[in-house]
């Protein structure tokens, strides 16, 4: 029923705490997927909360508005995802309040409403023995700051591209 990219963000997202591979694994359904926009509203959720984890607050902060911003044009897409779109809303107003207000990073659970997809989730998490709405480990630095350690060149270089594209286009 759910794409599998979506579960194993679900996973990660729950389980490990590595949003910078929820990140990657739905930026890859969202290409495939004709760029919809309930998968970018979560792919923001878990960069902003990748932000809030490193202590980079107007990252986070600028992230979850723009997630908010989206998620009131596409309530209907996050329902049919299996998430409370109200509670996520809430959620995202919360997150953003207590990164305003300079509060340290707190895991967060996303509103899971479709009983069947949280049961696979949770199957999916025991199966690669993590444990579903533990807090991040805010001492692994390998999970903290992954973005440092992965080859982001690809990424990089797309980037100055469009940069340059859009200089000459003006």
């Amino acid at each position: 029923m759910y794409p599998k990219a979506y579960i194993d963000y679900l996973v990660h997202f729950h389980g490990d705490r590595d949003y910078f591979e929820c990140h990657e694994i739905l930026e890859e359904q969202w290409k495939r997927d004709g760029r919809k926009r309930e998968w970018l509203i979560l792919i923001q959720i878990a960069v902003a909360f990748y932000h809030y984890r490193r202590g980079n607050s107007s990252g986070a902060l600028r992230l979850i508005k723009r997630a908010r911003t989206l998620l009131e044009e596409a309530r209907g897409m996050i329902r049919r995802l299996g998430l409370d779109e109200k509670e996520l809303a809430v959620l995202l107003e919360e997150a953003a309040e207590r990164i305003a207000r300079g509060e340290p990073y707190e895991s967060i659970e996303l509103p899971i409403r479709d009983r069947s997809l949280y049961e696979q989730c949770q199957a999916a998490c025991a199966e690669r023995q993590l444990v579903w709405g533990q807090a991040s480990d805010l001492t692994d630095i390998d999970l903290v700051d992954k973005h440092r350690r992965c080859d982001r060149s690809d990424v990089i270089a797309a980037r100055e591209q469009k940069k340059r594209a859009k200089a000459e286009g003006a």
